[in-house]
């Protein structure tokens, strides 16, 4: 395949072509003579959109995204925000878990999926789900839930052999109790595992230095707590990825959590790029380069460029902006028009769907999901509607 006229976030030329064999990107070049492809390519002219490496939620909790907002006011910690919604929400709660979990967990890959998400951290202990043509669930790490919730992490955080980073939500609060907690993990981290944290509000400069990352998720600390942690100074000390979060807490659009954390200031807009892409990518090591370069993997996003502005433009978008999704250079998601007009699909293998009157090709099985969830919850109203 051979994509031209696409501008990339960051990049010298004002416009490339990218030819992908594969699962690989093979060459960019630019577009006035760099980049003719081979005779055999498939070539798609996006006549100036954007293309960035596949996004990289590095926070998510998949079956928990068939949930509304649960929050009634501001609270001190997790501790507390979980005993109140159970004691508000207990049939709300209840009605969601009756759904099987697998198909919660597949929704949670399409709600990524439809944002532009090519892998996914799911932070969970329950059974790890592949689905073909969908988000990959990134797993090689070493799951913590929280030191107050978690028994026996003591002994789990000491007694693996895994050179896995463990992933912890910690210091998830603004109280005093969530201050120590980070203390506490730190001191009995006693064979030096490599950690990276979830939430971090009330963490400190000097604590940041002993964690290999933070996973940010703003617009799910200030639904909760009215506040998140100092980014502005930890990211100084250690790597600042970004987090949505599930729907319990927060929007199902990624780009509604991009744009909030955009507004307060605290990454530039190269960082908090970097924090869903490139940074991300080294962190988890998962493809290298992760970067629309040569021999770089062929997970990638084209959208619609709204503005002149690249970065401007990047946090502009939508889901029903996105025009193409590759996974390993597998189409996954396809905006309609785009489709019919170079005929590269085999339509049979998708789903037509319309996410605020856009109609997009989506890998096979939404549909049939859908109807299954809306079995058990017939009020829930999806993001999208089937064509």
């Amino acid at each position: 395949m051979l994509f031209t006229n696409v501008g990339i976030p960051g990049g010298k030329e004002q416009t490339s072509s990218i030819r992908i064999e594969g699962s690989k990107i093979i060459s960019v070049g630019n577009d006035s003579g760099g980049n003719t492809g081979d005779k055999s390519d498939v070539r798609i002219n996006f006549d100036g959109a954007l293309a960035f490496p596949g996004l990289i939620n590095s926070h998510d909790h998949l079956e928990f995204n068939l949930y509304p907002q649960l929050a009634d006011k501001v609270y001190e910690d997790y501790i507390e925000w979980g005993k109140d919604i159970h004691l508000r929400y207990s049939e709300e709660i209840d009605r969601v878990r009756n759904v099987p979990y697998p198909l919660r967990y597949k929704w949670g890959l399409y709600k990524n999926l439809l944002c532009g998400v090519t892998t996914v951290v799911h932070h969970g202990n329950g059974p790890t789900l592949a689905f073909r043509g969908m988000p990959e669930h990134y797993q090689y790490y070493q799951y913590l839930h929280s030191v107050k919730l978690h028994k026996g992490w003591r002994l789990k955080l000491n007694t693996s052999f895994n050179s896995d980073p463990i992933v912890i939500h910690i210091g998830e609060g603004t109280n005093r109790s969530s201050f120590k907690e980070i203390n506490n993990l730190v001191k009995w981290n006693l064979a030096g595992k490599k950690i990276v944290g979830i939430h971090g509000i009330s963490m400190t400069e000097k604590q940041s230095k002993q964690f290999l990352g933070l996973v940010w998720c703003p617009v799910s600390n200030y639904s909760l707590y009215n506040k998140s942690a100092d980014i502005r100074l930890l990211k100084t000390h250690t790597d600042i990825l970004f987090g949505t979060d599930s729907t319990l807490t927060g929007d199902w659009n990624l780009w509604n959590h991009l744009r909030f954390a955009r507004k307060l200031g605290d990454l530039s807009d190269v960082e908090l790029y970097n924090g869903i892409t490139t940074t991300a990518a080294r962190l988890w090591k998962t493809n290298s380069p992760y970067a629309i370069a040569p021999d770089g993997s062929a997970d990638i996003v084209i959208a619609k460029r709204k503005f002149e502005d690249e970065w401007e433009s990047f946090y502009s978008l939508n889901p029903e902006d996105l025009l193409l999704v590759l996974k390993k250079g597998e189409i996954i998601l396809l905006d309609r028009e785009l489709g019919d007009s170079v005929k590269i699909l085999q339509t049979d293998k998708y789903d037509l769907i319309s996410i605020n009157a856009v109609q997009k090709y989506v890998t096979r099985g939404i549909k049939e999901l859908a109807g299954l969830i809306n079995g058990y919850l017939p009020a829930y109203r999806f993001p999208f509607s089937i064509i």
